[in-house]
């Protein structure tokens, strides 16, 4: 996901009318909340935005979601298995062996890939092969799934966009799985909420995105457990 600003920057405009972002709440003072041992667990697969790249641990994605969820009593325990710069081809390869040193099954797999293919101009059809064979082996392992997506920029040609961005509305429809259209949506375009590549999210970028998601991650979570 690095240096993708000339892409991102643009996507502003294929976003314009949409509905304001949530209010990013204020950190806590108080003490986290006590998260059993056996909750159920989501494991964030992805790349930087996962990772939390440039972020002190306990500032990323993954850490500050799992607050913000068991904070509004959802039991739940977040791993992050985020690799920065990880393509969906990478992270194709990695996911047997990702899912085969978890400690403990997964209830919940959260896909966060696409930009750094995006970034590479890879082409659109070999980013839809491979988010889709890393969810058929999720179908496979019967490990419920949802996605979280990205937009190609506009500057990327009409062709390009017209490819990449039903990847996954449609993929998402195919396995039946949950979907964030935009992970970046409540912060791109805000240098307030990023690190100075104007790219990835601050600490008070990331509490935007887990404001902005987490009632569809908890919503993904109670229907996988309702699923098994």
């Amino acid at each position: 996901m690095r240096r993708l600003l000339p892409l991102l920057c643009l996507i502003l405009a294929a976003c314009s009318g949409s509905a304001p972002t949530p209010e990013a709440p204020k950190q806590q003072t108080a003490a986290a909340p006590t998260i059993p041992a056996d909750a159920p667990v989501i494991l964030a697969f992805g790349d930087s935005l996962y990772a939390g790249y440039r972020l002190a641990p306990g500032e990323g994605y993954p850490p500050r979601l799992e607050a913000a969820l068991n904070s509004a009593g959802v039991k739940a325990r977040v791993v992050n298995a985020g690799v920065s710069g990880d393509t969906t081809a990478a992270a194709r390869e990695r996911l047997a062996f990702t899912l085969d040193n978890q400690k403990v099954k997964p209830s919940l797999v959260m896909v966060g890939l696409g930009g750094n293919d995006m970034l590479r101009g890879l082409p659109p059809a070999e980013t839809r092969a491979n988010l889709d064979a890393i969810l058929t082996e999720l179908d496979k392992r019967h490990i419920p799934a949802m996605l979280t997506g990205m937009l190609a920029a506009p500057n990327m040609g009409k062709d390009y966009v017209a490819a990449f961005n039903p990847i996954y509305p449609a993929l998402a429809a195919k396995h039946k799985v949950p979907l964030i259209p935009f992970f970046l949506q409540a912060v791109i375009g805000n240098d307030a909420l990023l690190l100075d590549d104007h790219i990835h999210p601050n600490p008070q970028g990331v509490d935007r995105i887990v404001a902005a998601t987490k009632d569809d991650v908890a919503k993904a979570l109670k229907a996988a457990a309702n699923a098994t």
